[in-house]
């Protein structure tokens, strides 16, 4: 069975005192999907390459963004299977949390769309179940954790 590892980011910002979540819309057909999805920018790591190297790098190929901060303390895994040209292949997705100060994207061509979303409307929009228990777990952290944050006395 083949394996493969990938590292991705669940990218926040913090506007007018609420936490935002950065999701982007996959093109199905471009990922081995047969559906488009919303999810987290994440990608194969390289030879070589270390998991935050490969976040940095694949979130500034997805979706532009250079100022991301990782967030101490934070780091998940998930794992599943798939199925590509017949062949099921192991899949590991190791994800940090990343705070970017910047809301303006700039996607590659490889998805179709992208938005912030508030965390009540990203669990919904999320389109895989192990995303979501993520984002869950990210979501606790951040509201667990808020004193580490520069705007934590607006924090509602």
């Amino acid at each position: 069975m083949k394996k493969e590892k990938s590292a991705g980011a669940i990218i926040f910002r913090i506007e007018d005192n609420k936490i935002y979540y950065l999701l982007l819309h996959y093109l199905g057909i471009a990922h081995r999907s047969k559906k488009n999805y919303w999810d987290f920018p994440k990608g194969h790591i390289e030879k070589g390459e270390k998991e935050k190297e490969t976040v940095k790098r694949e979130v500034l190929e997805e979706t532009g963004l250079k100022d991301i901060k990782f967030i101490e303390g934070f780091k998940e895994k998930i794992k599943y299977f798939f199925k590509f040209k017949g062949e099921t292949i192991f899949k590991i997705v190791i994800f940090y949390l990343c705070q970017s100060q910047k809301g303006r994207v700039r996607i590659s061509k490889e998805h179709i769309g992208f938005k912030w979303f508030l965390f009540e409307e990203a669990i919904k929009k999320l389109s895989f179940e192990n995303s979501k228990r993520i984002l869950e777990k990210a979501n606790s952290f951040l509201v667990d954790n808020l004193r580490h944050f520069e705007n934590k006395d607006k924090m509602i």
